[in-house]
């Protein structure tokens, strides 16, 4: 692998570098983080181009919650962690927890059973999907894609949409409901889910790859065949950048690179990886599950600090997923586990099962708070939510919901705090909120009735 030590400070300012540079090589195109160089030219531009991006991701769990073991003891800035929500204790001032809030179009509202899919499909449109196993599926466009509008700007990517577990988007999956519904909380159209990309390698590729069409499938043949490091192709560009700019943006750039190398061996481990077959060219998906959600949020973190996209949507599992956390020692697929009827096994199963994904996302919130941007951070700069539309797996209900929100998207949202709110609230009027904090000129959403006041 090319190395990237931290060169000697050269007695010189350092120059101005445009805000949109990559760094290229052969079928190989990294966009740079945000570097101290980067900040005369966008300050030319105007008082606000200097700031760093805001940004919005959306983060989904399965099955509903247990919420015994959720809901925080106490409000305001005193609550106390409980037992599913312990891990993101290092971060706890950087987190709110929303009660009250519901999904109403996630109930039947006539149509029968299907709660699952209606969860899903309704969680970022806040619309009741109409009950259909063909192609005459609608929901509503999702909260990603109307923010992609107003704060994409010139990223390669207005919205990323990852996973944890593939699934189609036709047929039925659920009670006379299409699988694209239980499969997609991301639609670009009422009729359009976005499809989720699960394969850690073809997300690596697609954010790191670039030039011509031939130069791309050479480049890749030449880091897996002969195992090199994307970061071997563009080694003189990053040599060229280094001299350009201050030690402390050659400290950043490293740690940056770094981070990119560190998820690239991760993806190249044979150990950890599944194939069909010896000839076939493994996937690059993790056979452990923690390791795949945080191989996915690092690659999603990665495309938010390099500016690639301010808008991702991440599903660590389909609705109604009935994965079997073995590494838990669980016996029963999750969906199965989470109609418990009040069995305290398989409550206690669930609460696990609650808590290990949360283990994912302090995972993923960690490496988002050390991501320094100027005085702030990443994750200052973010909104992340993190949630279900469906409350209690055993009951299938809607309303008050576990959710969670990270970062306050650049000192626009209040964090460190337990939020109670009045029954039937709307979900969608925190993402209302939200849409308004990014400056979206929106005033409804979904099923929104106005905005929420976070004190």
């Amino acid at each position: 692998m090319q190395r990237f030590p931290i060169a000697h400070e050269v007695k010189m300012p350092f120059q101005p570098i445009a805000r949109r540079t990559f760094l290229r090589g052969l079928g190989t195109a990294i966009a740079l983080p945000a570097l101290e160089a980067m900040t005369p030219l966008a300050a030319a531009a105007g008082p606000a181009a200097g700031q760093a991006p805001q940004r919005l991701a959306f983060l989904y769990v399965p099955n509903g919650m247990h919420m015994p073991d959720w809901t925080p003891e106490g409000v305001g800035e005193g609550f106390k962690l409980n037992k599913i929500l312990e891990p993101l204790a290092e971060v706890q001032q950087h987190i709110s927890i929303f009660s009250g809030l519901g999904c109403d179009n996630a109930r039947s509202h006539g149509d029968g059973p299907g709660d699952h899919a209606r969860s899903a499909a309704s969680f970022l449109t806040g619309m009741h999907p109409v009950k259909t196993e063909g192609r005459d599926i609608r929901a509503g466009v999702s909260i990603d894609h109307i923010a992609a509008k107003y704060i994409a700007g010139d990223t390669p990517f207005p919205t990323l949409e990852l996973g944890c577990e593939a699934g189609k988007l036709a047929g039925t999956c659920d009670s006379g409901y299409s699988c694209a519904y239980s499969n997609s909380i991301s639609w670009r159209s009422p009729s359009q889910p976005s499809g989720k990309e699960v394969n850690p390698q073809l997300v690596f590729d697609r954010l790191f790859g670039g030039g011509s069409a031939a130069d791309v499938p050479e480049s890749q043949f030449r880091r897996r065949e002969r195992q090199k490091s994307i970061l071997d192709f563009v080694s003189e560009d990053t040599q060229r950048i280094q001299r350009r700019i201050s030690m402390s943006d050659r400290r950043k750039l490293d740690q940056y690179m770094e981070s990119i190398r560190g998820v690239e061996r991760r993806i190249a481990d044979p150990a950890s990886r599944l194939s069909l077959s010896d000839l076939e060219r493994p996937d690059g998906v993790p056979k452990d599950y923690g390791e795949h959600v945080r191989l996915m949020g690092d690659l999603m973190v990665l495309a938010l600090q390099a500016d690639l996209t301010r808008v991702a949507t991440f599903m660590f599992a389909n609705e109604g997923s009935n994965h079997r956390y073995r590494e838990l020692e669980i016996s029963g697929g999750h969906h199965q586990i989470s109609h418990h009827q009040n069995d305290p096994d398989k409550e206690g199963a669930i609460s696990r099962i609650n808590r290990y994904h949360i283990e994912q996302l302090a995972h993923i919130l960690k490496r988002m708070n050390e991501i320094k941007e100027g005085d702030s951070t990443l994750l200052a700069n973010t909104g992340l939510v993190y949630g279900s539309a469906i409350r209690d797996g055993n009951r299938h209900d809607h309303h008050d919901v576990p959710v969670l929100m990270a970062g306050n998207l650049g000192g626009k949202m209040v964090t460190g705090r337990h939020q109670i709110f009045p029954a039937k609230t709307p979900l969608m009027n925190l993402f209302l909120t939200m849409l308004q904090g990014v400056g979206a000129p929106v005033e409804s959403v979904g099923d929104s009735t106005g905005t929420l006041t976070l004190v």
